[in-house]
């Protein structure tokens, strides 16, 4: 099944897209089994983010032709993990299908998108086998880890570069039927293929990372997982951006620069007692 939210009167709504509709649900199916209560044509939702975690984990440098990649050019990140490790993203970064991804004003230098699997976790784990792991499992989407790389090399953290608002579209649902790890990766800007790589093709899958997080970390229902990316390739405000996973669906974002603003306020410093 797939599983998804709507925007519907300014408010939430979860739904499960069946053909050409989306069929609005009483509640969470990551809670229980919700009654249908409505629908909505496919072609007029108003998409959100399929699931806003408790937790936002993610996964870096999890490809070996990335890392082989990283290491040409010299970044220290460019070596292959020993161990599963996950980081964390920010929930502001998080936007849905088909809505903006918006450049902040002032940013130079690449900006880049990441096509990635998303893990969506459907029960609670504290040190978990690797088959709890893979049975933990609610469903699989997608996301577009955007990237400001010269914020990334400028900051001590990943704060902006990473974090800022839109920079983590995901969706457009979850699809709970199918063998993510044997999918293909497709990421397209203005319809040109611009990466294509197998799926599962990890250093470390999700169910490893799930068994090494869980050594440290309860995962809840809700949390999820972006699993890294083969390659990136550079964006502009004016691209339509589409990353496909086979088996799974399509999401699709266009890019556009942050409107002018008026110069924000100075904070007030603090007076020394």
């Amino acid at each position: 099944m797939r599983y998804t939210r709507v925007c519907l009167g300014g408010r939430a709504v979860w739904g499960r897209v069946e053909d050409d509709a989306v069929l609005l649900l009483s509640g969470s199916p990551l809670e229980g089994d919700p009654t249908v209560i409505g629908t909505v044509p496919l072609d007029e939702a108003c998409w959100l983010p399929p699931v806003v975690p408790s937790v936002f984990y993610a996964v870096g440098m999890n490809y070996p032709r990335h890392i082989e990649h990283a290491r040409l050019l010299g970044d220290k990140a460019g070596v292959v993990p020993e161990r599963p490790e996950a980081g964390y993203r920010a929930n502001n970064a998080l936007t849905g299908h088909r809505t903006a991804i918006v450049k902040p004003e002032g940013l130079r230098g690449r900006f880049e998108a990441e096509p990635e699997l998303v893990a969506v976790i459907g029960r609670t784990l504290r040190y978990a086998t690797r088959q709890q792991a893979r049975d933990a499992v609610f469903g699989w989407t997608i996301g577009n880890d955007v990237s400001a790389r010269a914020w990334q090399h400028e900051d001590r953290t990943f704060w902006r570069s990473k974090n800022s608002d839109t920079f983590k579209p995901m969706g457009p649902w979850i699809e709970t039927d199918v063998d993510a790890l044997a999918q293909t990766t497709t990421l397209r800007v203005n319809g040109e293929v611009r990466a294509l790589f197998p799926t599962g093709d990890m250093v470390f899958d999700p169910f490893d990372h799930l068994v090494e997080i869980t050594k440290y970390i309860t995962v809840h229902p809700g949390d999820v997982l972006w699993m890294g990316a083969e390659s990136t390739c550079r964006i502009e405000p004016g691209d339509t951006v589409d990353v496909e996973i086979s088996g799974i669906g399509v999401l699709s974002n266009h890019v556009r620069a942050e409107t002018a603003r008026p110069p924000a306020t100075p904070p007030e410093r603090r007076q020394q007692p």
